[in-house]
């Protein structure tokens, strides 16, 4: 299946860097929790998407400036506490009972945060919410392949840590734009991107799944004729 991951982890090249495994050592040795560093997300995610809706509203360049600054920072925290409460529970030995709600719950919660907050910060809530819905999505046909014992699906071309490139791109190239003409053609890009893209993500990683169930059907139908000729 394409874009599987191991296990149920996203394949990361992050995770193997010396700076990720020296901060994830000392989060470790700290009394901090993988749910804790999860439930942070959320904010990281909500400060994001705030940053993005004032930002539409701000009186100034000067002031709008800061706030997408402040946005393309929190769509990056939120990856980093995506990042380090994985590497935490997994590498650091800190797994708790609930982790798997946890390791999936805020994430979906921060999607929605972000795209409605850019879609509410250029006075297109619409497209904000469509941009979140087909990235919760993603995660759902995820999920579905998981559950009926298919391999995690990570593949893209529009999977958080791609949707999360966009809208941090898109924040600092608004900056430009702020200065210049004070549009929002570039959010509003990126919101179709983030959509358009997210649904591809869900048809895509859909037909996979469709797929690994038929094939996954048909070869215990084979090895059950197979059986019966053998007995």
């Amino acid at each position: 299946m394409t874009g599987e991951g191991m296990g149920d982890r996203r394949p990361l090249a992050s995770r193997n860097t010396r700076w990720a495994q020296t901060l994830a050592r000392r989060m470790t040795a700290l009394s901090v929790t993988p749910n804790q560093i999860s439930q942070t997300s959320m904010l990281m995610a909500a400060l994001a998407g705030g940053s993005f809706w004032l930002s539409g509203a701000a009186g100034g360049a000067g002031i709008r400036v800061a706030l997408l600054i402040l946005a393309a920072l929190f769509c990056q925290l939120r990856l980093l506490c995506n990042l380090l409460d994985g590497m935490v529970a997994v590498e650091g030995g800190k797994g708790e009972a609930d982790g798997p709600f946890w390791n999936e719950f805020p994430d979906r919660i921060a999607d929605i945060l972000i795209f409605a907050g850019v879609g509410c910060g250029i006075a297109m809530p619409g497209l904000g919410w469509a941009a979140a819905a087909f990235a919760v999505l993603t995660a759902y046909v995820r999920e579905l392949g998981r559950a009926t014992g298919n391999p995690s699906d990570f593949g893209g071309p529009m999977a958080k840590q791609h949707r999360m490139a966009v809208a941090t791109g898109a924040a600092l190239l608004s900056i430009i734009e702020a200065l210049w003409s004070g549009g929002s053609w570039v959010l509003t890009a990126a919101l179709w991107i983030v959509a358009v893209g997210s649904a591809v993500t869900v048809l895509r990683r859909a037909g996979n799944l469709v797929g690994h169930l038929k094939t996954t059907a048909s070869t215990r139908k084979s090895e059950s004729i197979s059986g019966k000729h053998d007995a």
